[in-house]
């Protein structure tokens, strides 16, 4: 005959609270594991992240962080609610003291990561630029075409007395081979996006179609992309055009030959690394 159970013996098996305990234990188990995979990251990629992102958007220059120690990850299930916060004191906590050494060393990693950058950049037009100004040699459009750069593109200064008569934005027979030649560079060289500046003098508009220089120098800005969009093979997506009147003069507009010289337009050339 079986034994009766005891009322007073405990059931058989783990107690109920245990069960509620190891579902608790997974959990900050997968929690943990969570922070430790955002807090062990590829250093070269989040340099790399940092940079770009401090290009952009600023939100990294008082040497924060979003990846490891910090406001973001110390303090657990309120990091969500601080994150406008986080953002506006870029790197601060709320009690505005700064951040520790370990971030400021972080801070110092993305200076020397954008220092990087910036210097790969101006290789890049250095090389780009190079490469114009022979095949602009080459093309006897020297005279005519003056080519400098920055760290973000190379810049082509056409001089405007070739391209359009007084108070036009036709291109004037004489305008067209040359044109045609700088079209082919820029297929041929362009690795980015490009932009079209238009520019004239300080000389009011009368008596023309267009009434101010404004709606002239986009006019003029407009015709060239007109021309390169039908005569070569670039993709007029990459192509932007604007017109910037008198207002970035590059002589001095109290001369005939400084006036002659702001008559102008510019053709910018992004490098790989660079875009508007």
């Amino acid at each position: 005959m079986a034994k009766k159970r005891s009322e007073d013996a405990p059931p058989p098996g783990s107690p109920a609270w245990m069960t509620t305990f190891g579902d608790l234990m997974n959990l900050l188990l997968c929690f943990f594991v969570l922070l430790f995979s955002m807090s062990t990251i590829d250093a070269q990629k989040f340099e790399m992240i940092a940079a770009a992102f401090n290009q952009t958007f600023s939100i990294f220059s008082a040497g924060a962080a979003s990846i490891g120690e910090g406001i973001l990850v110390s303090e657990g299930a309120s990091q969500l609610n601080e994150l406008a916060e986080f953002i506006n004191s870029t790197g601060m906590n709320p009690q505005g003291d700064t951040v520790p050494d370990g971030m400021q060393s972080s801070e110092q990693e993305v200076t020397e990561a954008m220092e990087v950058l910036e210097q790969a950049k101006m290789e890049s037009s250095e090389e780009l630029a190079e490469l114009i100004t022979e095949a602009i040699e080459e093309m006897n459009l020297g005279n005519i075409v003056d080519v400098d750069f920055t760290a973000d593109y190379v810049q082509l200064n056409i001089n405007g007395t070739i391209l359009f008569e007084s108070g036009s934005v036709e291109l004037m027979d004489t305008a067209v081979e040359p044109i045609q030649q700088l079209g082919l560079i820029l297929q041929r060289y362009a690795p980015g996006d490009i932009m079209i500046e238009g520019h004239t003098d300080n000389v009011p508009m009368s008596g023309a179609k267009y009434s101010n220089n404004d709606e002239l120098s986009d006019g003029r800005a407009r015709s060239v992309f007109w021309f390169l969009r039908d005569n070569t093979l670039l993709d007029p997506a990459r192509i932007i055009h604007s017109g910037r009147g008198e207002y970035v003069p590059i002589a001095d507009n109290g001369t005939a030959e400084g006036r002659a010289k702001n008559r102008r337009v510019e053709i910018r050339v992004y490098n790989a690394l660079s875009s508007f």
